[in-house]
């Protein structure tokens, strides 16, 4: 039973992948995920595949609702990337992505800290070859970086795992709290796999960087495997409600003024990771349950956003919102699906956003925290505009590009129609979702009250977006660089450096000269009291020696007396 537990299965069909044909290689990725949640189901509930390993007992199988609902759709994600990628022929894209899919739901099955450490590792060395797949010099710079970062998250998380050991005994992967520096270390590596802010530009630097295909897979693991590890390491963590509401809302200008459409989906897809975040430290059975409602909605409508973005840069060469326009002429079904993950997104009802964040916003406010609240109704106002808006009308809508390309392929469109289904049906049938989710759950998004307030602030975001377009305020699409907090070690400490090192190279010179002439100094001076006629070649008479002795003799007195 150990080889087919999901993420074996996954790791194992990688393995198999040089020696197969293309076709073969193809229907491999697309069946690995079915069988992989076939296993995953046949599971009971508890600790499985327990393996004692150099003193330790690693788990490998963890299943509750919690990590369940997460290899659900881990699973899923990976079985529509695989229909999404049917034309690509090319082994290390497939290798990466089975190993990259496999290791995230190995992740999320961990029942102890160090197999989270080989996991969360294995993700980060994958993933990186999705970047470098498109073979430019742009990408595997990209890809260096993103490797860097994520690499550091590890060694955090690693770090704070010894010491956590050495304070408790203990590696199990449960509610850990920020209550050592090992737990805060932890805490810290999760936070940048998460995007925290000021550790979040590697996401928009990376996502982008990779192959059509790729960012596809990139959106749904990693940062979700963060959310779920928060899930289950820090619920209720204070700090986190306001590092959430900050993620949701600092995103939104800079998703405004982005001309690169997947540059704009991953500021995005930062803005809605807040959400999820919040819920983690507000920590309620509600706000879990909002939290992997949020996560399990937000793989798919991201994904589907995604894809459709995919599709038109692969039929026209680019994603740049100035240079596209008109496509809904003739590429009528992406322009559907993009629209479905736009209301999902913007959580129109009847689209899946709206029965996850709901859950999330009421949990917020029941507990007190009517600011953070706020903040949240204010960034879903902000979605609405930057990614429910933006993203279909600069790309279908907005002016006529003069480009005429062909429907994405057939496997792409099957692969977005299923996504936007699914979509579709979660907010038609909340009760599917509900069913999944860790704790039992009494809720009715559809009310009265909490329809008509969601109506009247996605009419509100699109008053303003008109009235932002009609008056000439809104943000042109025109080529440009927009600078973030990547900015300081991609641009600032490299220009900063050279002087630096030569401020040191300075300093150490001059103190290597002080130090030089203090020794001539001390040389002359002991030289001169010895030299004929100096103090040290005088004559001492013995009057003057006894007077020595007994001073000495005295001062060693009074430190033995006192």
């Amino acid at each position: 039973m150990s080889l087919l537990a999901p993420p074996f299965l996954y790791l194992l069909a990688a393995v198999l992948i040089p020696v197969l044909g293309s076709r073969s290689r193809a229907l491999l990725l697309l069946l690995v995920p079915v069988f992989g949640l076939i296993s995953l189901l046949s599971y009971g509930y508890g600790n499985h595949l327990v393996i004692p390993m150099l003193g330790f007992e690693l788990t490998f199988v963890r299943l509750d609702k919690l990590s369940q609902i997460f290899g659900i759709i881990f699973s899923i994600a990976a079985f529509l990337a695989a229909i999404y990628a049917w034309h690509v022929d090319d082994k290390i894209q497939q290798m990466a992505t089975l190993v990259y899919a496999g290791s995230a739901i190995g992740g999320v099955l961990a029942g102890d800290l160090i197999t989270l450490f080989l996991y969360w590792e294995a993700t980060a060395v994958a993933s990186v070859f999705l970047i470098w797949a498109r073979r430019t010099p742009a990408s595997y710079a990209t890809g260096m970086r993103y490797l860097i970062i994520q690499v550091l998250s590890g060694v955090l998380l690693l770090a704070g795992l010894l010491l956590h050991y050495n304070d408790t005994g203990s590696i199990a992967f449960d509610h850990l709290g920020l209550v050592s520096l090992g737990t805060w270390l932890i805490f810290i590596g999760f936070g940048i796999k998460c995007a925290f802010p000021l550790m979040h530009n590697w996401l928009q630097d990376s996502y982008p960087a990779a192959t059509v295909t790729g960012t596809v897979v990139l959106s749904a693991f990693t940062t979700k495997m963060a959310v779920y590890a928060l899930a289950r390491g820090y619920a209720g963590t204070e700090i986190l409600i306001y590092i959430g509401a900050i993620m949701t809302l600092f995103p939104i200008f800079f998703a405004e003024i982005e001309n690169d459409l997947r540059r704009v989906l991953a500021y995005s897809l930062n803005n809605q990771l807040g959400f999820m975040v919040v819920g983690v430290g507000v920590g309620t059975e509600m706000a879990l349950n909002g939290t992997a409602a949020h996560a399990f909605c937000h793989i798919l409508y991201k994904a589907l956003l995604f894809m459709s973005v995919g599709a038109v840069l692969y039929r026209t060469g680019t994603s740049k919102a100035s240079e596209l326009g008109g496509l809904y002429k003739t590429m009528p079904v992406t322009m559907v699906c993009c629209l479905v993950g736009a209301a999902s997104i913007s959580a129109f009802p009847l689209f899946s956003g709206f029965v996850s964040k709901s859950l999330i916003l009421d949990a917020s406010v029941s507990n007190g925290y009517y600011i953070v609240w706020f903040a949240l109704v204010v960034a879903s106002a902000g979605v609405l505009s930057h990614s429910g808006i933006k993203i279909p009308y600069f790309t279908f809508f907005a002016h006529d590009s003069g480009k005429r390309p062909a429907e994405a392929p057939m496997h792409m469109r099957i692969a977005m129609i299923i996504t936007a289904v699914l979509c579709v049906f979660i907010g038609v049938f909340p009760g599917a979702l509900y069913a999944l989710l860790p704790f039992e759950v009494d809720y009715k998004p559809y009310t009265v009250s909490h329809v008509l307030s969601q109506m009247q602030l996605l009419c509100f975001a699109l008053l303003a977006f008109v009235f932002l377009m009609r008056n000439g305020l809104h943000p042109p699409e025109e080529r440009g660089v927009n600078l973030d907090s990547d900015w300081v070690y991609r641009k600032l400490a490299p220009g900063l450096m050279p002087a630096i090192v030569n401020a040191i190279a300075s300093t150490v010179t001059s103190a290597q000269s002080s130090a030089k002439d203090a020794v001539v100094s001390f040389t002359r001076r002991v030289a001169g009291i010895s030299r004929p006629g100096g103090i040290l070649s005088v004559n001492w008479g013995v009057n003057s020696m006894v007077l020595i002795v007994t001073v000495m003799m005295l001062i060693v007195l009074l430190f033995n007396f006192s």
